[in-house]
């Protein structure tokens, strides 16, 4: 009898919950509170959809979309790790070096001194995970700021880069080689592209009702039924409708699937992880981390080795998409965009708070603005000029919504 009336009140919450009006004003309570997600960077995206596509129709033809995926796994890839080290308010400006070391070390141990590929992969990304460690230790022990550490990184970096490729400063890989073929042709089969739509859907559907069991048993409220099977149901459709799209022309690239694979992996440790919930803990507040029994020198460690891991990996995809590993590898815009797609995706420059998905969402966002102005034969400097002011507006939203959060937090 005494249970009855607290399961009665959680059946009442999750009813009042259930209505369209109450999931409109719970989320405007959200953005009130300064929760936005990712909702400013899905707008706009959605906005550069519409003026690149009125512009030119070209745009959103499938084969363009699809190259447009290719273009953006290799610099996503190494956004996943800028994502690591911006959740502990630190950065790392070396990965783009670090992306073109690991291409030069592809062509000279695999092309010119006859490694085989795998071990030249391998060293590649034990390279990357050494250097991390370098930026950690010096963090650490000596206490060097991260941003001056990575510069010196930068620039020692590069000048290996450039020693290791020697006078001829470029080395062609061979077309037909299956590192190629992953870079530039490689499609999955529609089959698997659309079962591996339905995944998100089924996913957010099992931990979802896991959650809202746990809940209603504890007397908790709890996200209403319907409200679940409907997102999941929209995700799926939109996931689903964008697969067909793709293959409408060549398909979906195996390249960017593995960049969404390494977002889902990253996402699950940092969400559903004890060393996810360190990093945002160590992010929020490194004393009272320490003071709670976490290991802040080796979240430290773990960030700024797999940040560099990844741009090691970024820097392998750009030799498979090029065909070539050059001087001018990981060198350009490629380090800035790296950062900025972290942070337009709503990673926090603050520390303590960031998502696996804001990368993603960050560099589609960059290679459509790219793309777009390419397809209206505009000049580079509109890119960097636009793209410039997309990150100084994620920036300042990101800022608004942390003063919200602090104000809300107060009344």
């Amino acid at each position: 009898m005494s249970d009855k009336p607290t399961l009665d009140r959680a059946d009442a919450r999750v009813r009042h919950d259930d209505s369209l009006k109450g999931a409109l004003k719970e989320f405007a309570d959200r953005l009130r509170s300064g929760d936005l997600g990712m909702l400013p960077v899905i707008v706009g995206l959605v906005l550069i959809s519409v003026v690149f596509s009125a512009l030119n129709p070209v745009f959103l033809a499938p084969n363009n979309l699809v190259n447009l995926l290719f273009d953006c796994a290799t610099v996503g890839v190494i956004s996943l790790g800028i994502v690591c080290v911006l959740m502990l308010g630190e950065i790392d400006l070396s990965v783009g070096s670090m992306s073109g070391l690991a291409s030069a070390m592809i062509g000279v141990l695999w092309v010119n001194a006859g490694v085989s590929l795998p071990l030249a992969i391998l060293a590649a990304l034990a390279t990357g995970a050494v250097i991390g460690a370098i930026y950690a230790v010096l963090y650490n022990r000596l206490g060097m700021p991260s941003f001056v550490s990575t510069l010196s990184g930068l620039l020692a970096i590069l000048g290996l880069q450039l020693y290791i490729l020697g006078p001829t400063g470029s080395i062609n890989l061979p077309f037909a080689s299956p590192l190629v073929g992953f870079g530039q042709l490689w499609i999955l089969p529609a089959w698997l592209s659309y079962l591996l739509g339905l995944l998100p859907g089924a996913v957010m559907v099992w931990v979802g009702l896991s959650v809202r069991r746990q809940r209603l048993a504890a007397g908790l409220s709890a996200q209403p039924l319907t409200r679940l099977m409907m997102k999941a149901a929209l995700l799926t459709l939109a996931l689903e409708g964008a697969v067909y799209f793709l293959h409408l022309g060549r398909g979906v690239p195996v390249m960017f699937g593995l960049f969404v694979l390494l977002a889902v992996i990253l996402n699950y440790a940092l969400t559903r992880t004890k060393w996810g919930r360190s990093m945002f803990a160590v992010g929020g507040n490194r004393e009272a981390a320490r003071r709670s029994g976490i290991n802040v020198r080796r979240i430290y460690l773990s960030a700024f080795m797999l940040c560099s891991t990844l741009a090691a990996l970024g820097g392998i995809l750009s030799a498979s998409r090029l065909a070539s590993a050059s001087q001018q590898a990981g060198t350009g815009d490629v380090n800035l965009n790296a950062i900025a797609a972290a942070v337009i995706g709503g990673t926090s420059l603050f520390g303590g708070r960031g998502s696996a998905w804001s990368a993603v969402l960050g560099i589609i966002v960059i290679q459509a603005i790219s793309n777009g102005l390419t397809l209206l034969n505009l000049s580079s400097s509109l890119r960097y000029m636009i793209t410039g002011g997309v990150l100084a507006i994620a920036v300042i939203v990101d800022s608004l919504a942390r003063q919200s959060r602090v104000s809300h937090g107060r009344g």
